[in-house]
């Protein structure tokens, strides 16, 4: 039997993990912390491939520099001397454009058609979780507001998604929580939405109970090939394997950069809290001026937003809640907004063309699976599908092959 270590017990590692022990894969799953510690725990969990989108586009030109002197504005970038920083932001800027947006949307739509069913398929495999439809509920404070929301499903119906919108007269019926500030709505359906930190270990449990080898706390220093890869653990244990996935998000540089990945990988910074609302929400809420997804979780309202970019590790700016806070204040009501829970703060990997990255190392043997940004949840088990297909079979995939990770 063949061997496979996974580095990384978030969606993409684990749904990797499972899609190579469907084809016959001996597995190790590593995480440095724990199954779901990093940004998949505290997301907004939509599964809604019509908003898997590239992140820059040409309204990055008139926001980014506003954003600079707005407190409260989605996108923060800390003002500070850090070249590298910098140097991400001008790639990323640069993509703003139409063409980029265009060409970043004909490489994702692909991958986004398959994200859907493949939730299906683990869960028809055995994962103990569920998936559940919309509608997806999108609020503005005037019709005019919408235009770029309109214009962006525009483009991904023009790239081939089907996606239903449709004008809602009385958005309260479905969203009891949008006040009357809220003067134009509407509803896109053919979306879902999970609880992400449940679904992630129920994927972790039906792995482990498929007989991987689940190691937590255990911190990875190196990976590299000699006869054959072989990663170093921090304790100085090396495990050598026929094949190894880095997939640690945020933090893929650190191993991967070594081994040719050179694309830039920025953390961008997402933040979340749940509140108490007084009717139950049942369905997800977008607001998409202020940037902000809501989502029912466990019986209240998970809300999360801001795109911040600084280091993975950086601590939690109390700051950056108060700004989603006060961004979605005036549109909601019958929400306790001043008695939080779960604060939680996670760092997404950020590409600066907007495509993640999928595929060999210059280091035969040694693979990537990563760089998604936003969309980790949503792509993360038709990634795992099509990488493991390429780890074992040799074939990449038109879905991931413009994912090449040393492009």
């Amino acid at each position: 039997m063949t061997r496979s270590i996974v580095i990384g017990a978030g969606m993409v590692g684990l749904a990797t993990a499972w899609h190579l022990q469907e084809r016959g894969v001996d597995v190790t799953v590593i995480d440095r912390a724990g199954v779901a510690a990093g940004s998949s725990w505290g997301n907004a969990g939509w599964l809604a491939p019509a908003k898997t989108i590239p992140l820059a586009d040409p309204s990055v030109w008139t926001y980014g520099p506003r954003a600079l002197f707005d407190a409260d504005a989605a996108l923060h970038v800390p003002v500070r001397v850090d070249v590298s920083l910098w140097s991400f932001l001008a790639r990323f800027v640069a993509h703003g454009t139409q063409r980029a947006w265009d060409t970043a949307m004909a490489a994702l739509t692909p991958i986004d058609k398959l994200a859907l069913e493949s939730f299906d398929e683990l869960i028809d495999g055995g994962v103990d979780a569920w998936t559940r439809e919309g509608p997806f509920i999108v609020g503005f404070g005037h019709e005019k507001q919408a235009r770029g929301f309109m214009r962006d499903i525009a483009g991904v119906i023009q790239h081939g998604q089907r996606v239903h919108v449709e004008r809602l007269d009385d958005p309260r019926a479905l969203a009891p929580q949008l006040s009357g500030q809220v003067g134009a709505a509407y509803r896109m359906d053919g979306q879902r939405f999970i609880e992400p930190g449940p679904f992630v270990h129920a994927l972790a449990a039906a792995v482990e109970e498929r007989g991987a080898d689940m190691r937590v706390n255990a911190a990875v220093t190196d990976v590299n090939r000699t006869s054959m890869p072989t990663v170093t653990l921090a304790t100085g244990e090396k495990l050598s394997a026929d094949s190894v996935v880095i997939a640690t998000g945020a933090w893929m540089p650190e191993l991967a950069r070594p081994l040719g990945v050179n694309v830039r990988v920025q953390a961008g910074r997402g933040y979340s809290f749940t509140v108490d609302t007084d009717e139950p929400a049942a369905h997800p809420i977008y607001l998409p001026l202020q940037r902000v997804a809501c989502t029912p979780y466990d019986g209240r309202l998970r809300i999360a937003g801001t795109m911040e970019f600084v280091g993975p590790d950086e601590p939690l700016q109390a700051r950056r809640v108060q700004a989603i806070v006060n961004q979605v204040r005036p549109f909601m009501t019958g929400v306790d907004l001043d008695n939080r829970h779960d604060e939680w703060v996670g760092s997404r990997p950020v590409t600066p063309d907007g495509l993640p990255l999928v595929g060999e190392t210059r280091s035969a043997g040694v693979y990537v699976a990563g760089g998604h940004g936003m969309w980790g949840i949503v792509l993360g088990p038709a990634t795992g599908k099509l990488l493991a297909e390429r780890i074992v079979t040799g074939r990449t995939d038109p879905a991931i092959a413009p994912f090449d990770p040393l492009r």
